[in-house]
């Protein structure tokens, strides 16, 4: 994968971040995750301004994202020395095999993502349930572990595809998991502060997900047929050549 594609790859990783966060097995129980791990009722959460409240919001998010993290940064981590190990025993066409085979998942992803094919598998929702949280922000860290190590239907197929390409360009896999990580965090900690703004991003979020699918869809594609740098290399043209010469 050329500097230009892998550039891309790590923007299109925040993005399924994003996505992840508003697809609506996520976004439509934040409200009750927040309550859920500082112990303050959704009512409380979404009428009080006070900044005690806030403080308590955004320690208890941080703590609930470094959990999130220490799973989904141990399994990009993982994939991707999985995937320089499988690289040291092929030969010869061997990266372009394995770009084929990401593409092809990355596609069927897409249309899990979209709605538009089920796959039980992949449906079932395996959470961690907890009848009562453990006290503190330890507590809360146990929590977000809980959460990450979870099968969501949406959540799975989305950082599945991202461990997937972590593992066919192990050089940048622990890169693009980060980068899904601050995806998934940055509106995570801004809506803690704005809960009342969920409401609307919920109403779309199916269409979101749609959107953000089909863009996986295409990017599969682009992987399976080699033109993922093409594109690449045709927007960093397009940028240089327009948008940068205005700012001249």
């Amino acid at each position: 994968m050329t500097a230009s594609a892998a550039e891309l790859t790590i923007w299109l990783a925040f993005g399924a971040g994003v996505l992840s966060f508003i697809s609506p097995c996520t976004l439509p129980l934040f409200p009750a995750y927040l309550s859920y791990i500082t112990g303050v009722s959704v009512k409380e959460l979404k009428d009080s301004s006070s900044f005690a409240i806030r403080k308590t919001l955004l320690l208890h998010s941080i703590f609930f994202l470094l959990g999130v993290s220490l799973i989904f940064m141990g399994l990009g981590i993982g994939v991707s020395l999985l995937g320089q190990w499988i690289q040291g025993l092929l030969t010869g066409n061997s990266g372009v095999l394995l770009q084929r085979l990401a593409g092809i998942f990355i596609v069927l992803m897409g249309f899990l993502i979209t709605g538009w094919l089920r796959i039980p598998l992949f449906m079932n929702e395996k959470r961690m349930r907890l009848a009562k949280k453990p006290a503190g922000y330890l507590g809360t860290v146990f929590v977000g572990v809980g959460f990450a190590a979870g099968w969501t239907p949406c959540i799975g197929p989305i950082f599945a595809s991202i461990l997937v390409v972590a593992g066919t360009n192990p050089t940048e896999g622990t890169l693009y998991t980060l980068m899904y990580i601050i995806g998934f965090s940055v509106p995570f900690l801004v809506l803690s502060f704005f809960l009342g703004s969920t409401r609307w991003i919920v109403k779309y979020s199916e269409r979101f997900m749609k959107i953000g699918g089909s863009i996986m869809i295409g990017m599969g594609v682009l992987l399976f047929t080699g033109q993922m740098a093409s594109l690449s290399n045709y927007l960093l043209q397009l940028l240089d050549g327009t948008w940068f010469s205005n700012l001249g």
